[in-house]
């Protein structure tokens, strides 16, 4: 469960909030609205790994889209282009 405070409460006890956030994110608010989260460093860095851009499908180019139609997963994956034959057409 996820606990929320208030700036001020945190300026007055902040280790105590320091340490409730290594075992669960805590939300602090100002003016009543949640405007910053406290987390424990494995979780930040846990979060940052999967920050990556992401894109549309339908933002690539004919060419692109050649291009992954034609890939293949490396030698020891042969399970998963197993797979993506299987479901190819699953959704038409």
């Amino acid at each position: 469960m996820t606990s929320t405070v208030t700036a001020a409460a945190v300026s007055k006890n902040f280790g105590a909030y320091q340490d409730a956030a290594v075992r669960e994110p805590v939300i602090i608010t100002k003016n009543g609205r949640p405007r910053t989260v406290l987390l424990a460093y494995e979780d930040y860095l846990r979060l940052s790994r999967r920050d990556r851009p992401v894109e549309a499908t339908a933002d690539l180019s004919d060419n692109d889209l050649a291009a992954v139609e034609k890939s293949e997963m490396k030698p020891g994956f042969d399970h998963l282009n197993a797979e993506l034959l299987t479901d190819k057409h699953a959704a038409d």
